[in-house]
């Protein structure tokens, strides 16, 4: 009797303990689904604050939708909120690196500014003597050089010095008629006026004859004072200089208009320099220039520029500009090389960049501006005056933007390997093949995937992983109005060739990355119907 109470009260406690427990659970449950559905409630309030732009396309094209679409190779576009927009482009030609990489570029900016660009037109030239400051010795009538006064070339010479002295017998006959007009003149002192003055007219004509033979008046005088002729007649120097040019030789003949001697004054020189037909422009005359000889490097010239030739020389497409200078100690030697700098004066405050901003492609130049962090925009302008280290603006940059002064060519070739390989697998989007394989917008031709090129079957030949090529033997492929054959094509990237037998049958797409050259997107085998999503997109992988 004992036993069976005892009995009892421990079954009627394990039910109260059950109860207790299940009462316990139950209330728990209870509470904690007010505590999930508030959890959904705030994360849908969330979602909610959040303010649905637009979807975006996933391989960065410029293309965007206001409902939820996807690519032709079957990837859903991106949704962009409120806020998220900023690090999207806001232009299809925007260029987006990453901060570390623009880092590992060593990209450096600097803005554009307003400044008087000073600029300098540089030609070669070269040393030449003032033409109006070159003499020739030419005698005017013909005789013998009997003696050398000067005998060396680059001798200096003053002015009036005896160069050489010349026997002529024409000289020796016309001094003697002279001196009988004077005796005639002197012995008809009695005789009437006509008579004197013809005697006088003659021994004057004599005299004139002389003189035109350039016979000095020093020793015209010593014949008129004494009327005796003299064998030998001295030639001496009309200018103080250095003798260039020396053809005379002692005891040899000469005829009339022999240049004997060339004597040239080159106390002021000019230099020739070879202005650039593109800078020809900005020359004008009287501008000062400044002159570099390399004999003399650290001595700076100057001079002036007193003409500009009206010609070109079809050759080096170069004007000819002639600066005059002085030249004291005669340092300056005749066909001396010499580098001419002319300043040009600034046309006033103008939007200019550093010359290493600018990418020039040769038909077009184009700047790299940097729209934010990471951001860069290239932009096209026009360009004006050049200066040493800056370059104008005319259009396509404004005062104050950030440009790209250092790698951006770095950045121009990252830029062009992402419109690559961006165009790589989608060169067919909105576009198909027509029979003759020309692309249309409207039409998908059977066999082509759409944004992926064209589908076709066969059997692996060959292959080489490093080449990265395959050789296929294919079907027919209508679109491109191929015949079943065996060819070559390469592969995007190694990964396609992964587990890859000869012999094996499979299914492919391709493209045609440029003219002649197909490259395969995809390969999946027969067995497999559905093409791994990896291999579909392994060109943009790649």
């Amino acid at each position: 009797m004992k036993n069976g109470t005892i009995t009892f009260i421990g079954i009627s406690v394990a039910i109260l303990v059950a109860g207790g427990v299940g009462y316990r659970f139950g209330s728990s449950g209870s509470a904690a689904q007010p505590h999930a559905e508030s959890a959904t409630t705030s994360a849908a309030v969330v979602k909610a604050e959040k303010k649905l732009l637009y979807y975006r396309n996933p391989m960065g094209l410029p293309d965007t939708s206001p409902t939820p679409k996807k690519d032709p190779m079957g990837m859903d576009y991106v949704a962009v909120f409120a806020g998220e927009q900023d690090d999207e482009p806001t232009s299809a030609n925007q260029i987006k690196i990453s901060t570390e990489k623009v880092q590992k570029l060593g990209v450096r900016v600097e803005a554009a500014q307003l400044r008087a660009l000073d600029r300098f037109v540089r030609a070669a030239g070269r040393i030449e003597p003032d033409e109006r400051r070159v003499f020739s010795i030419s005698p005017k009538f013909e005789g013998y050089v009997e003696r050398l006064h000067v005998n060396v070339t680059g001798q200096p010479v003053s002015k009036g010095q005896p160069l050489f002295e010349v026997y002529s017998p024409e000289l020796v006959s016309a001094q003697r008629e002279y001196a009988i007009a004077v005796q005639g003149v002197d012995s008809l002192k009695g005789a009437d006026s006509v008579t004197q003055s013809g005697m006088k007219q003659l021994a004057e004509s004599s005299l004139q004859r002389l003189r035109n033979w350039d016979i000095s008046e020093e020793q015209v005088k010593a014949l008129v004072k004494g009327g005796e002729s003299k064998r030998t007649l001295t030639l001496r120097s009309p200018v103080s200089g250095i003798v260039t040019e020396k053809k005379a030789v002692q005891g040899m003949r000469f005829m009339p208009g022999d240049a004997l001697f060339q004597v040239s004054d080159l106390s002021s020189v000019w230099v020739i320099a070879d202005v650039f037909e593109q800078d020809i422009g900005l020359v004008k005359t009287g501008m000062k220039a400044k002159i570099k000889i390399n004999a003399y490097p650290e001595t700076e010239f100057s001079g002036t520029v007193t003409y500009v030739y009206p010609t070109l020389k079809s050759e080096t497409r170069t004007v000819p500009v002639r600066v005059e200078l002085a030249n004291p100690g005669l340092l300056l030697k005749p066909s001396m090389f010499a580098q001419v700098e002319l300043p040009v004066a600034a046309k006033g405050q103008t939007v200019t960049v550093p010359n290493s901003a600018v990418i020039d492609s040769g038909t077009r130049r184009i700047v790299l501006i940097q729209v934010k962090e990471g951001r860069f925009e290239p932009r096209e302008v026009k360009l004006g005056q050049r200066s040493e280290n800056y370059v104008e603006v005319l259009e396509g940059v404004k005062d104050g933007e950030s440009v790209v002064v250092a790698a951006n060519f770095l950045i121009d070739a990252e830029s062009n390997l992402k419109a690559a390989v961006g165009g790589f697998g989608h060169s067919a989007h909105g576009s198909a093949a027509k029979p003759d394989g020309k692309a249309t917008p409207d039409a998908q031709p059977a066999g082509a995937a759409a944004g992926a090129g064209y589908k076709a079957q066969g059997k692996v030949v060959e292959f080489d992983a490093k080449a990265l090529t395959v050789t296929m033997d294919h079907g027919a492929i209508p679109s491109l109005k191929w015949p079943a054959m065996q060819m070559e094509f390469r592969v995007a990237n190694a990964a396609l060739l992964s587990g890859l037998q000869s012999g094996v049958a499979v299914n492919f797409e391709f493209v045609e990355r440029k003219p002649g050259e197909w490259v395969i997107t995809a390969i999946t085998p027969m067995a497999d119907t559905k093409p791994a999503a990896t291999n579909a997109h392994a060109g943009h992988q790649g």
